[in-house]
């Protein structure tokens, strides 16, 4: 493949190029999918091509195909040439980017079962019996249950040298269960996915979940609804693991930041030369970007650009520290890239995207935290959100809440929600748990949209449930 690939590096080349570089890819997804004990979605996709990339005359060129010959490397290569001559003569300004050190290096997901030798019909069994189980009670009208299993395997060749492939393997579940009845609906639901073989879904336990999440469902057509009122806010880990997503990950890509990415509730807040002194959160509040977290489905080896997976301080003790970046991005801030572009197959353009964005584990308990609490909401798993362009104001709903009184849980509570702006929801947390078995998890998110046109990234967050003083929760009339 490497011989085949550095056909187009050289004839990228030989047409005046400054630079090039190609990438390869093989991808392979199986979703399957049941709803009320009949199958909806079940499909073996596979997909591959190449994307070739140049630098001519300080302007960008590129090029992909779906079918990988040595007279379509040729073609596709004076194609990304000419497109890169046409945008060099109406170009503002010349486009450069940060040096490299040539990389050759192999990277693999580590997998104890591959996800694509396990029987379909052991899998859709394994969705049946959670079918079963999600069903029991005569108040669930609605039961959903899915698998997925996806391999990608690309290789990265650049004219600078670099020479890499990397075989990314990720799989995981999502069950939900829809309750009727007293004039409500409610539902319930779980998901989480990671780069791993399908022993991390046999380790998600999801016929146990099932059985807890259908009677969550059925409770909560019987409970309270959220009040409006302004109070300390619990979140649980999932939903904190949606919040970092919006309001720290997506703000802090440097393309959203100068402009030049604006697609789906996308620019910021921050700017250039806040890092190093600007208060994103109180000192309880610790995020990092972390590409070489075993397991996360922001882990890789290398970028789309050849850049070597890095764990970098976003939020430093509550300061903002650093931006996400590329090669062409992180000069403007006197850097080096910190290795965050990604592409969504080979016929796209990598983009800055996030990786793994954590917070930091607290050293409290969720115990503590509650016992610690007079007055509160607690509240988990996603349901809803809305965010404005600037990753300012937010809005987000939950699936359910328990209301917390002098230290315990009491009530359960339907229709949570609570709205308020970044600037004051991160300096607002006073206590992170962590310290409690298991309270730190790692989330999969393998479905994040940006750019146009659309590609989906596959991103992690990990959290543990935090505390936030002052938020407004509740619908308000």
């Amino acid at each position: 493949m490497q011989d085949l690939l550095q056909i187009a590096i050289r004839e990228a080349e030989r047409l005046g190029a400054d630079y090039a570089d190609v990438r390869y890819m093989e991808r392979k997804s199986e979703p399957v999918s049941m709803k009320n004990g009949a199958v909806v979605s079940l499909a073996l996709q596979e997909e591959q091509g190449f994307g070739i990339r140049v630098m001519h005359g300080g302007a960008w060129g590129f090029a992909s195909r779906s079918v990988t010959t040595e007279a379509e490397l040729k073609h596709a290569a004076a194609e990304a040439v000419a497109v890169a001559r046409a945008s060099a003569k109406v170009r503002a300004s010349p486009t450069s980017f940060a040096p490299l050190d040539a990389a050759q290096g192999v990277y693999r997901t580590k997998v104890q079962k591959d996800p694509f030798e396990i029987p379909l019909e052991d899998k859709l069994e394994f969705l049946i019996d959670i079918d079963r189980e999600l069903r029991a009670d005569a108040a669930i009208r609605i039961a959903e249950a899915s698998l997925l299993s996806l391999c990608e395997r690309k290789w990265f060749l650049s004219s600078e040298g670099s020479d890499i492939e990397q075989t990314i393997y990720e799989t995981g579940a999502s069950i939900a269960a829809t309750a009727a009845g007293n004039g409500d609906r409610q539902r319930r639901s779980f998901s989480n996915y990671a780069q791993a073989g399908y022993e991390f879904v046999e380790g998600l336990n999801l016929k146990a979940l099932s059985t807890g999440l259908a009677a969550e469902a059925k409770q909560l057509l019987t409970a309270d609804t959220c009040p409006v009122l302004d109070t300390t806010l619990i979140l649980g880990s999932s939903q904190l693991a949606l919040q970092i997503h919006e309001s720290c990950g997506h703000p802090i890509e440097l393309d959203r930041v100068l402009g030049s990415e604006a697609s789906f509730a996308g620019t910021s807040f921050l700017a250039p030369g806040m890092e190093g002194g600007y208060p994103y959160g109180s000192t309880e509040v610790t995020v990092v970007a972390d590409a070489t977290l075993p397991g996360g489905l922001g882990t890789f080896g290398y970028d789309d650009e050849g850049v070597p997976a890095q764990r970098i301080t976003i939020v430093d003790k509550g300061r903002f520290a650093n931006f996400l970046t590329s090669r062409e991005t992180a000069p403007l801030l006197g850097q080096a890239s910190n290795g965050t572009m990604r592409a969504d197959g080979a016929t796209n353009l990598p983009l800055i995207r996030m990786t793994n964005i954590n917070l930091n584990p607290g050293d409290w308990t969720l115990d503590e935290i509650i016992k610690d609490t007079k007055q509160g909401i607690f509240m988990e798993s996603p349901k809803s959100w809305s965010l404005d362009d600037k990753r300012l104001n937010f809005h987000f709903s939950t699936e359910y809440a328990y209301e917390v009184r002098d230290g315990a849980i009491t009530r359960l509570l339907k229709n949570p929600a609570y709205t308020d702006m970044t600037t004051h929801f991160w300096p607002a947390c006073d206590a992170i748990a962590g310290k409690g078995r298991g309270e730190w998890q790692l989330w999969g998110l393998p479905s994040c949209a940006k750019g146009e046109p659309m590609q989906i990234a596959h991103v992690a967050h990990g959290a543990a449930p935090a505390r936030f003083r002052d938020v407004r929760v509740g619908v308000g009339k």
